[in-house]
């Protein structure tokens, strides 16, 4: 039998923290392990729970979101943890902050029931939940406030011809099963380059690979977005 999804819900907002754990009660094969109000509180209950996901509110009092996350990553002894950042503010800035504390995915708080269910799963399987459009958005963004790095020559030398091709995919915002079809290969030979991938370039979970790949000029970044229109 497969075992529940165990899910930590941190926001600062009760009613928020209330229609969530409803939701998730009501879903088959998962579970809430535990409710925080804050940052501080979010990255104590994950050490004492050790959840599969935290569903991470970014503006809390005191320690906010991003902080709580950076903590959390930067436990080793909650590497099987994967934060899922939930916000109001679909905003560039925060999903590449997100990225950084190393969180998993980023969702907006209006998304449908049944997408952040999904997304729960995604994530907790360890794949980003970064959709095309906005991985493109966030990778123009991050290419153009960050100068290209020097990676390690060793780590570089490391990847295989089919690591590099599928880390370039995974990059574009392909799932396993996308670059699977891609490649003609099977969806677990696609898990596992991207493994080793992560593996030989530190990345500690697919959307730092991601952030990693772009970062590092692995991949070409995508051409410019043109501005939004006014909303006036």
């Amino acid at each position: 039998m497969t075992e529940p999804i165990r899910v930590l819900i941190a926001d600062d907002e009760r009613l928020v923290r209330a229609g969530f754990r409803a939701l998730l009660d009501a879903e088959p094969g998962m579970i809430v392990v535990g409710e925080a109000a804050d940052g501080a509180a979010a990255a104590e209950l994950t050490r004492d729970t050790r959840p599969d996901v935290v569903l991470m509110d970014i503006r809390m009092p005191g320690v906010d979101g991003l902080d709580a996350t950076r903590r959390i990553t930067g436990d080793p002894e909650l590497a099987g943890v994967h934060v899922l950042i939930l916000t109001t503010f679909d905003h560039d800035e925060y999903v590449i902050d997100a990225l950084d504390a190393g969180a998993s995915g980023f969702l907006v708080k209006n998304t449908a029931p049944g997408q952040l269910l999904q997304g729960i799963r995604v994530v907790a399987g360890g794949e980003s939940l970064l959709s095309p459009g906005l991985t493109r958005r966030l990778i123009a963004r991050l290419v153009a406030r960050t100068p290209a790095r020097q990676i390690n020559s060793a780590a570089l030398a490391q990847l295989t011809d089919r690591e590099r091709e599928v880390t370039g995919l995974a990059a574009h915002g392909l799932s396993n099963d996308e670059i699977a079809a891609a490649l003609v290969i099977s969806q677990a030979t696609a898990k596992t380059h991207i493994s080793r991938a992560m593996v030989k370039l530190g990345a500690r979970d697919r959307a730092q690979l991601v952030a990693v790949a772009y970062q590092y000029r692995l991949v070409d970044p995508p051409d410019p977005l043109p501005p939004p229109a006014s909303s006036r």
